[in-house]
């Protein structure tokens, strides 16, 4: 979220040039879902630009942001890092996959059957679902996300994970404020990060004599 449409469209625009620099850069295909995070980002920012400019409400963009920010990112990152990591860490990468899928089935049936409304706080936007259980939801949610990064056994994003709990921390107290919504700029932050990821050089496996 940014705190009006055109910065939200700009941030959005910003982050999906990151997103395809990190896609082209990439040199494992294993590494693509994550790589192609930014891509997602983008377009979450672009799709709220869209629910600045409507007010509100519960449109078309209103849903579209929710399910990206909902459902489609609680699997689709955990199943990321998942995708990326040392065949080492794969296993305690389980938890945090299951995690992932059952809080995004839980968050997919909320979305299907209760209505999302975006409202216009200030110089932010907030999104009101009525959800079951939010605690639950919430901790699955951050196991999903985070907890995938910092049990990925890959320094750089497991340094990413460190990046997004504090930021996450740091946002949602400006949001709550009502002050400014600042994760545009997390947002780019952690893409450049991810840029940084993808572009490194994968370790060359030997083979035995």
């Amino acid at each position: 979220m940014c705190w009006s449409a055109t910065a939200d469209l700009a941030a959005g625009t910003v982050i999906v040039a990151i997103g395809v620099a990190a896609v082209a850069r990439t040199r494992r295909a294993r590494d693509l879902p994550l790589a192609a995070l930014p891509l997602l980002l983008g377009a979450h920012q672009i799709i709220e630009s869209v629910v600045w400019r409507s007010d509100g409400g519960t449109g078309p963009a209103t849903v579209a942001w929710a399910v990206i920010a909902l459902p489609l990112l609680a699997l689709w990152v955990p199943l990321g890092v998942f995708c990326a990591a040392p065949a080492r860490a794969r296993a305690r990468l389980l938890v945090p996959l299951a995690a992932g899928a059952v809080t995004a089935a839980f968050l997919g049936y909320a979305l299907f059957a209760r209505p999302v409304t975006a409202e216009v706080r200030g110089h932010t936007l907030g999104y009101v679902l009525n959800l079951p259980h939010p605690l639950l939801l919430v901790a699955g949610y951050l196991l999903a996300t985070v907890g995938s990064l910092l049990l990925s056994g890959d320094r750089r994003l497991v340094f990413l994970g460190v990046l997004v709990a504090v930021g996450a921390a740091v946002c949602a107290a400006l949001w709550r404020l009502e002050f400014i919504s600042t994760w545009c700029a997390f947002a780019a932050v952690c893409s450049v990060v991810l840029l940084g990821w993808a572009g490194r050089r994968p370790p060359v496996a030997v083979a035995a004599p």
